[in-house]
């Protein structure tokens, strides 16, 4: 297994991507090999200074590097030996498994797009992120920001791969999916809520359990939480300053200290056809090893061939 990692990506790259790196190569079996996309000589020169032999590692060197601030179309038409461009390329031509970045999400979204496309039948993928519950585990919440505007067929396709993920990448059996509501009733919502209800309540793809309010995502009402990106997106910057308010009030919290981004590493873009993972644009190396492990995960467990399978 060949997995690719953009060392260009992030507010503190290089220097955080490296250093991630390492800490993910002691973690790999033998059989899984790190291919580093980026300015080699820069790598080879921080791996160098940890004492670390830059033999344990595959480069892919490249000139260009897509800035945060980019405009994503437009910096993978006109940067085609930037890191990321470089990086779906080598997805694309299967020379390795997995690609993820903490650079420019707009870009990997494009990117994803571009080159392994999206699985046939997925209207729009999704990106997901992880929701702690109050009594241990974990939930998973999508969409976070992929697609602002979403309609009815598109919020039911969300349950379908936020099921399989949780079901195949997190060993929940039965994942019990939910739609984010400002209300449990059936008629409670916006009309976009209001459509999708009744299609998620006649479907058999998933394990529906109705609507759920934002005072339910860290209880154990569901396992899979689905809402358009524009709501999904506020929730988890929400949620993600919780970490931060502890640490500045110094509060220390079991519950809480589960909120810091860097334990599971990014956020997978689901429904195309390879294992793509965006990492935080602040990822320490921490985050970025775990962004690495989740790639590897999403590769050993074979989710993409079940989200073909489901979308058949």
């Amino acid at each position: 297994m060949k997995i690719g990692l953009d060392i260009m990506g992030g507010d503190y790259a290089p220097k955080a991507a490296v250093l991630g790196a390492i800490e993910a190569y002691k973690t790999l079996s033998a059989d899984q090999k790190l291919v580093l996309i980026g300015d080699k000589e820069v790598t080879v020169s921080i791996l160098q200074e940890n004492g670390v032999s830059p033999d344990n590692f595959e480069f892919v060197h490249t000139t260009e590097v897509i800035g945060m601030g980019e405009h994503p179309t437009k910096a993978i038409v006109q940067k085609p030996d930037s890191s990321i461009s470089v990086g779906f390329q080598l997805l694309k031509a299967g020379e390795i498994q997995a690609f993820s970045s903490a650079g420019n999400t707009g870009a990997m979204l494009v990117g994803a797009m571009f080159s392994v496309k999206t699985i046939p039948g997925v209207v729009r993928p999704a990106m997901t992120t992880i929701v702690p519950k109050l009594k241990g585990g974990l939930g998973i919440l999508l969409d976070v920001g992929a697609n602002a505007d979403c309609k009815p067929d598109v919020l039911v396709q969300f349950g379908v791969l936020g099921s399989l993920f949780a079901q195949t990448v997190y060993d929940i059996n039965n994942p019990r999916v939910a739609l984010m509501n400002i209300g449990e009733e059936e008629e409670k919502g916006n009309i976009l809520s209001q459509a999708t209800y009744p299609l998620m309540k006649a479907t058999t793809l998933f394990n529906f359990v109705g609507n759920v309010e934002g005072r339910d995502l860290f209880s154990e009402s569901a396992d899979v939480y689905v809402c358009d990106g524009f709501t999904g997106n506020i929730i988890l910057k929400l949620a993600e300053s919780f970490y931060v308010i502890t640490r500045k009030k110094q509060l220390k919290d079991e519950f809480f200290d589960r909120f810091n981004y860097e334990q599971y590493g990014g956020s997978p873009i689901l429904g195309v056809n390879a294992p793509v993972v965006v990492g935080h644009g602040i990822s320490s190396p921490e985050a970025i090893k775990n962004m690495v492990l989740l790639s590897r995960n999403m590769v050993e467990s074979n989710l993409v061939d079940k989200i073909k399978q489901a979308f058949q």
